[in-house]
């Protein structure tokens, strides 16, 4: 106790807690999101956490899920609630990369090609039924999503800060779609399976709109959120505390992934930086300064049920991914 510096002891706890203000910050951010988006979303409260988290960690999203549960709307409505640019792209078997990403047009003018920017130059892009254009033009979508840029005749072009796709897909009609290719699904921070309301929600959503026909409460909700303020939370994401033993344990969940009996496939190291990624914002959306084992656990369905790929045997079984997941998870020793 002689040896203590009480100089030293005060500024700790001075940085302690204009790191816990920070947070707060975060915090009313996330609340101000939430509120914006309950006036017309009812339940889904999973779906909007992890859209928030996407949002800190810089990640995409594709969600998946009958038709007629609110997967554009949600979509859209996070768009609105931000001080961003918005483009909505519906995937058709006929388009073209070029109607996504622009092309070059001749200008006769100057005798001059011109670049003519296409949808994806946005902040916040909404890809409908992404699995029913062929592969091509879902490749149009690789170097932009992983880069935030976009290469037409040699020439690369940047996207504005910040950059994020939500992607939606029907996984139940297969007619007419096209599978994702694995190194696309892999550019996905998380896959969200969005589920039926419960008989209490479904309830709400009709008390809600037995007079709004027209889903005028889409008028009602405002941007709340700016670039800048994204931008600053990012920041903040990045300097929550995550001790090596918990890291440790990310790389065993995601190794072992690649050793399991039920996988034909396993994850990859992405998987492991989206894990920590997604801790860390989980963690200062929960107004924590540091990540805990439960963070890594909630994040870890979302990042691998869409990077892990099931032995054909367990797949003819009705095994999803999901419960992959939860049994590694089971197995290994949590770090306290």
């Amino acid at each position: 106790m002689e040896n203590e510096n009480p100089t030293h002891n005060a500024n700790i706890d001075a940085e302690w807690n204009q790191n816990k203000l920070a947070l707060e910050k975060i915090s009313s951010a996330v609340d101000r999101i939430r509120n914006e988006i309950g006036k017309v979303i009812v339940g889904q409260d999973d779906m909007i956490t992890l859209f928030i988290t996407a949002l800190f960690a810089g990640g995409h999203i594709l969600i998946e899920g009958v038709p007629g549960i609110a997967k554009t709307l949600a979509a859209k409505l996070l768009a609105k609630t931000l001080s961003v640019n918005f483009s909505r792209i519906q995937f058709t078997p006929d388009l073209m990369p070029s109607d996504v990403i622009g092309t070059s047009v001749f200008n006769f003018k100057n005798s001059e090609f011109t670049f003519n920017r296409g949808p994806v130059f946005s902040n916040v892009v909404l890809i409908d039924e992404i699995n029913r254009s062929p592969a091509k033009t879902q490749a149009a979508l690789f170097e932009v999503m992983e880069e935030q840029q976009v290469t037409v005749d040699g020439t690369t072009y940047f996207l504005e800060f910040p950059f994020i796709v939500i992607a939606t897909q029907n996984p139940i009609e297969q007619e007419g779609t096209y599978k994702l290719p694995e190194a696309q699904l892999d550019r996905f921070l998380y896959r969200l399976r969005i589920h039926y309301p419960s008989l209490d929600e479904e309830k709400q959503i009709l008390q809600r709109f037995k007079e709004d026909f027209g889903n005028r409460k889409m008028n009602e909700v405002q941007k709340v959120f700016s670039a800048e303020e994204i931008r600053e939370c990012r920041k903040l994401v990045e300097q929550v505390l995550i001790r090596d033993e918990l890291l440790d344990y990310i790389a065993n969940i995601v190794h072992q992934t690649r050793n399991h009996g039920d996988l034909f496939l396993g994850a990859s190291p992405r998987a492991s930086l989206a894990i920590m990624r997604s801790a860390k914002a989980i963690a200062a959306i929960n107004g924590r300064d540091f990540v805990t084992p439960e963070d890594i656990q909630f994040v870890s369905y979302p990042v691998l049920n869409h990077r892990i790929i099931l032995t054909p045997e367990r797949e003819m079984e009705g095994m999803e991914p999901e419960d992959v997941v939860k049994d590694i998870i089971q197995k290994i020793d949590v770090p306290r």
